[in-house]
């Protein structure tokens, strides 16, 4: 109608004006709520560089240079992060028709799909606003300290944490997002600064998400109207935003999306990378991923980012993000065989490591700040499986031989220049005879992760592959459930082989 149409004009100035004036009155008065935290790091990274990256800085705000930084190795060490959609939209927590959970608004109000405006007008009502969810949003279950201890519990290495999604609502107090954050409606909490230090605590490295575009702000509207020639939104809300949440809460990882619909000129994005390799307080121990806008060349200095898919080896580090359910935010949509199980898990996990990459994997809250169940049982069995065999995980190396043989259900990791080979497999073998690919030197000793002693081992004569002799072990004393993992020990000076060669 036409009263609407100068409604929404009106609103859009209103908005434009709001998002202009009031981050320069934010500087001169003191924030609504508690100041925000600025905990110390837990883990010390500040000199985790590779080797391969030290040639460079002050670093030019180009790929070229940016790129010779290269990535801090607590990384590649860690291995197992827990990611976490959490937000406004959690309130409604439904998606329909291919739209998962935390993109409720875009369902409702950009795609329009029927299945999802039914659901909104039957249970809200035709007038109710997606804004209006942030007076919902009450997090009144929310306690960091809880959230830690699951998150510890999965043997997880790292946190992703969600400071702002696509939706534009942040949980901090942010200038640029005037009562569109945790701090000033809702929760009036700073969500970041307690989970940082929550997570800190547990001894965890602790980092944030952060959408690069928002769907409906009006000044990243315009700058799309104006074909990207103007740059409005990215010097008023999303750099200021970024460099606010990297000042204050100094989180190891910065994993950026929404980045694909402009290119990393309108992103700004080399200027920005710059800024935080050479000014910042993580320089050296910031990690980030490739979501920078089309066009960018971010190779060696940035994970490269598979999403809900599994890899393949690579010689670059990559990261699958990957969620437990179909949805990343919580979807009451969703029924049990949407929800991964935990053998599907690890298979994942165990994959993704043999192939150099890491696994960040997602859960996504309830709006009263609890861990639905479903991921709770998860991470348990995760942890309880990892606290066998973390040692085949965590700090491990591809073994090289993994990249002429293709394995399903079989998959290898090394230590200490590959004299030690772990050898991970989801399908105990009949007669406990387990056939896996040799070490590049003579064997020691060969052993079952979480079960005592050595076990019996040889080589094929006509193949040169290991035949492993696992014990005979009943469900009751079996060390872990779903996958187990063998240590293969090369032979050093004082020791020598400790079988001969098995025949079958």
């Amino acid at each position: 109608s036409t009263w609407g149409s100068i409604f929404l004009a009106m609103a859009m100035k209103v908005k434009i004006f709001l998002c202009l004036v009031l981050p320069l009155l934010a500087n001169a008065v003191k924030p609504f709520g508690p100041a925000a935290a600025n905990p110390k790091p837990a883990h010390n990274h500040a000199s985790s560089l590779r080797k391969s990256s030290s040639n460079g800085g002050p670093y030019k705000p180009n790929w070229e240079s940016l790129n010779k930084r290269g990535m801090p190795e607590w990384f590649d060490k860690a291995k197992f992060g827990i990611f976490i959609h959490w937000g406004v939209y959690s309130v409604p927590a439904w998606g329909c028709d291919e739209v998962a959970g935390e993109w409720y608004w875009q369902g409702l109000d950009i795609a329009k799909k029927p299945c999802m405006i039914d659901f909104h007008t039957k249970t809200y009502g035709q007038n109710f606003k997606y804004q209006d969810f942030a007076a919902m949003f009450k997090a009144e279950l929310f306690d960091a300290n809880i959230w830690a201890n699951v998150l510890k519990g999965s043997g997880a290495q790292y946190v992703v944490f969600t400071s702002k999604h696509h939706d534009g609502f942040t949980h901090w107090q942010s200038a640029q997002s005037w009562n569109w954050n945790s701090v000033d409606v809702g929760p009036h909490r700073d969500i970041v600064a307690e989970l940082t230090a929550a997570v800190r605590n547990q001894n965890l490295t602790m980092g944030l998400y952060h959408s690069l575009y928002e769907w409906f702000h009006p000044l990243y509207l315009q700058d799309v109207a104006n074909g990207g020639k103007t740059t409005d939104f990215v010097d008023q809300v999303l750099h200021p935003q970024m460099k606010d949440i990297i000042t204050k809460y100094q989180p190891d990882v910065l994993w950026t999306d929404g980045d694909w619909d402009m290119s990393d000129k309108y992103w700004k994005s080399e200027e920005f990378i710059a800024w935080l390799y050479n000014e910042s307080p993580v320089k050296d121990s910031i990690v980030i991923n490739d979501r920078w806008g089309s066009g960018n060349q971010c190779q060696e200095t940035c994970i490269m980012t598979v999403e809900n898919r599994p890899g393949h080896f690579t010689e670059r580090k990559w990261e699958d993000c990957h969620t437990i359910g179909s949805s990343w935010g919580y979807n009451r949509h969703l029924s049990l065989t949407d929800y991964q199980s935990t053998k599907d898990i690890l298979y994942l996990l165990s994959q993704s490591i043999s192939y150099n990459g890491n696994l960040l994997l997602n859960i996504g809250p309830h709006a009263d700040g609890t861990i639905p169940i479903v991921f709770q049982e998860r991470l348990a069995e995760i942890g309880q499986w990892l606290s066998v065999n973390g040692e085949a995980i965590f700090a491990s190396h591809i073994f090289s031989k993994v990249q002429s043989e293709a394995q399903e259900t079989v998959f290898y990791t090394s230590k200490d220049n590959e004299s030690v080979v772990y050898v991970t497999f989801f399908n105990w073998p009949e007669r406990n005879i387990l056939n896996v690919m040799a070490p590049n030197s003579k064997l020691s000793k060969v052993t079952l992760l979480g079960h005592k002693g050595d076990i019996d081992w040889g080589i094929a004569p006509q193949t040169g592959r290991v035949l492993v002799s696992l014990p005979a072990l009943t469900p009751a004393n079996m060390p872990c459930k779903h996958a187990w993992t063998v240590k293969m020990v090369a032979v050093t000076a004082a020791s020598s082989p400790s079988s001969e060669t098995i025949r079958i």
